[in-house]
């Protein structure tokens, strides 16, 4: 595994870890939803850009990705 492919399972572990504390979710339905829309293919691949915000901004940014995938759902 290249030393940027880890980075990128660090950072996507990172967010997974973050929104479950932030919204009260354990990593299994943390992980559950993210696969529901697709947020961790997303998050690794805009990692370059993504891993530079704050972690408010990037549950901020997961909820309105996870918004639009929802209405596009609908």
């Amino acid at each position: 595994m290249s030393m940027k492919d880890k980075n990128i399972a660090l950072f996507v572990s990172f967010c997974i870890e973050e929104y479950g504390a932030a919204k009260g979710m354990s990593g299994e339905q943390v992980l559950d939803l993210f696969s529901q829309y697709g947020v961790t293919d997303y998050l690794s691949k805009c990692y370059e850009p993504l891993h530079t915000q704050s972690h408010q901004w990037l549950i901020e940014e997961i909820d309105d990705f996870i918004g639009i995938r929802k209405n596009k759902k609908s």
